[in-house]
């Protein structure tokens, strides 16, 4: 084999290789995308229905749905999902300038850590606020995932928004810009 073909030959040969080692990283099940999965698909409630009450310790003191006299803003996210890290700035914003009618709360719905490879817990939602400044009140952990089994509507993030008589006016899952949330806000204070 003369010194060209042999360059060629290896040339070709490494990019075999990269593309094989490139199929098997992308195509390769996480424990991320397992765990994602156990999540219920859609829970029970519904816009319309009266919000499934709960009460958890969050950033910022003790939350209680049934005795909260503002409506309410509920995220459930997932530390690892970047459509939730995403919206971290976009509930931020909504929180600077609705936080005094509105009450908010995030409250964590996986099981999985921020990095998808262990197991959620309160240091791992606490790396999720100091990484992404979230000012909003958040849940430090929900090991039954009891919200999230009450509110998710198919994926992280999913937002529900709750009136003063308790009832589910908006619920919606997956990534949201602020005018599309500021828009449900509005009508939420209507």
């Amino acid at each position: 084999m003369n010194r060209r073909a042999l360059l060629i030959f290896s040339i070709v040969a490494l990019l075999v290789i990269a593309v094989v080692a490139i199929v098997v990283v992308k195509f390769q099940p996480t424990q991320q995308l397992q765990n994602a999965s156990t999540a219920p698909i859609v829970a029970p409630a519904s816009v319309g229905s009266i919000a499934p009450t709960f009460s958890t310790p969050t950033t910022q003191g003790e939350f209680d749905l049934a005795t909260v006299k503002r409506p309410v803003l509920l995220e459930v996210f997932a530390t690892w999902c970047p459509h939730c890290q995403y919206e971290t700035g976009v509930l931020d914003r909504l929180y600077t300038r609705y936080g005094k009618q509105i009450a908010f709360i995030a409250i964590p719905g996986s099981t999985t850590d921020i990095t998808g490879t262990g197991p959620s817990s309160q240091e791992d939602v606490q790396g999720f606020i100091d990484r992404f400044g979230v000012r909003y009140p958040v849940a430090m952990y929900d090991p039954n995932l009891s919200v999230a089994k009450a509110y998710i509507q198919g994926g992280y993030p999913t937002i529900a928004m709750i009136d003063r008589s308790k009832h589910i006016v908006y619920l919606k899952s997956g990534q949201r810009n602020y005018a599309s949330l500021a828009g449900a806000v509005k009508h939420l204070l209507r």
